[in-house]
């Protein structure tokens, strides 16, 4: 009898070792799915989360665009030229697009005019043209800027006190009035309350087939700096170039060149330059510009389809910076220019042929625009 008493026992005892097993095990399982199942709600979270932007200097949306893509929702975008802005508005009917004078916008009380309360905003984005400071120099502050464009950029950013901002520019504005146009933006940043950080990025490095430097100034809030950090993307290991992006791009219009400058342009061979067809034909195009020093290399220059574009401009047919179709003896179309700008092909722009040249000409390159923008979110997704 104890014999069997002692055997049940054994029995029980291993029953209830193998239960706080089993249960143990449970825990354990639940635990780490628990784990998972937060580390995976908190993904899911980043990955939907729309961050704020309010876009100032707009254009015809090359930045926007960019921005867009990396996953931030625009408040609103303000843009001067009706024919710009009609390109927003035609592209983007959801867009809040303001046509109006950007010092009619800066003055007003902006956290109103946007539903959004100081501090709120993750992102103000935008580029004020270059001009110089009346007042440079003087250390007045914001009063430094009053009278140029960029007087208003900063009024945004002393208004609303955006988490981040991102204000591109011409990479001359870093020698523009011997620096000192430069120096006192980034004065005047610092003083809105802001740690600067400023890189010259090429297109070229970030999917885009064509050379175009941009200087890149990023503002984080002194308030957020010890919460998370920025780093500028990397430059893809690709670099394109037009053979890339020509061969199948989509019939638009475009500018001819007249039938004199169309025939030098067919004895210029895909990458040459004036230099490259006979002496006195090349005198008697160039005239005055014969006599100029330097290289001259922008003269009669017909691009390659294993080069990048060299940087778009916002006219087709310059004298001196002639960018010929590296197949045809003319200009790049509108919407050939826009493949170089990495604009969507239906992405359409609005005005006569002149102002959409002029557009594609001024804006930001899609690519280079969503890299910068990609690490701009991770920056705000840590915190």
């Amino acid at each position: 009898m104890t014999t069997v008493t002692s055997h049940h026992t054994k029995i029980s005892k291993l029953q209830e070792t193998a239960n706080v097993s089993v249960i143990s095990s449970m825990n354990k399982n639940l635990s780490a799915n628990s784990l998972s199942l937060i580390k995976t709600t908190k993904d899911t979270h980043k990955l939907q989360k729309k961050f704020s932007c309010i876009e100032l200097f707009a254009g015809a949306g090359g930045l926007a665009l960019g921005i867009e893509k990396a996953g931030f929702n625009a408040l609103g975008l303000v843009e001067f030229d009706k024919d710009a802005s009609d390109t927003l508005k035609k592209n983007r009917p959801n867009w809040r697009v303001i046509h109006d004078d950007v010092k009619n916008i800066s003055c007003l009380n902006l956290q109103e005019y946007f539903g959004i309360k100081r501090g709120e905003l993750d992102l103000l984005s935008g580029g004020a043209p270059c001009q110089s400071f009346s007042y440079a120099g003087k250390r007045l502050g914001l009063e430094d800027a009053r009278g140029t464009l960029f007087y208003h950029y900063a009024k945004f950013l002393e208004q609303l006190q955006p988490k981040m901002f991102l204000f591109e520019n011409v990479k001359g504005l870093l020698s523009h009035d011997k620096g000192r146009t430069y120096k006192t933006i980034l004065e005047i940043f610092e003083t809105c309350g802001y740690k600067i950080q400023k890189q010259v990025l090429n297109a070229w490095d970030y999917g885009v087939a064509q050379k175009r430097e941009r200087l890149i100034t990023i503002g984080i809030r002194n308030d957020l700096i010890e919460k998370t950090h920025f780093e500028f993307p990397t430059p893809h290991k690709y670099k394109p170039v037009l053979r890339d992006i020509l061969l199948d791009c989509p019939k638009s219009e475009g500018t001819p060149y007249s039938a004199y400058k169309k025939k030098i342009f067919e004895m210029v061979p895909p990458g040459g330059y004036w230099r490259d067809i006979p002496e006195d034909i090349a005198k008697e195009y160039m005239k005055s510009c014969w006599n100029m020093e330097g290289g001259r290399t922008g003269i009669l220059r017909r691009l390659s389809l294993d080069e990048p574009s060299l940087t778009v401009l916002t006219s087709p047919s310059q004298k001196q910076t002639d960018r010929c179709h590296p197949l045809e003896a003319r200009p790049f179309t509108i919407r050939e220019n826009a493949r170089c700008q990495s604009f969507p092909d239906n992405w359409k722009f609005c005005g006569s042929v002149g102002q959409q040249y002029k557009q594609v000409g001024n804006a930001v390159p899609v690519n280079l625009a969503y890299d910068i923008a990609k690490k701009i979110k991770e920056t705000l997704e840590e915190l």
